[in-house]
């Protein structure tokens, strides 16, 4: 573990334009981060999660 003294650690939500963002903030580093969905998608959520699950149990 690093030797930097954590000094605030907030997760919010942050509107914007594009996609939402969510900020987590750790000691001077602040962390953005975007997501989206693609409209094509033939796969809903559910179904990457367990898709995802599933190949994550297989390489076990």
């Amino acid at each position: 573990m690093s030797s930097e003294k954590i000094t605030e650690d907030i997760t919010t939500m942050i509107p914007a334009k594009d996609a939402p963002a969510l900020v987590k903030k750790t000691g001077r580093t602040t962390y953005i981060v975007r997501v989206h969905f693609s409209k094509t998608s033939r796969e809903t959520m559910s179904d990457r999660i367990k898709r995802m699950l599933k190949n994550d149990i297989q390489q076990m």
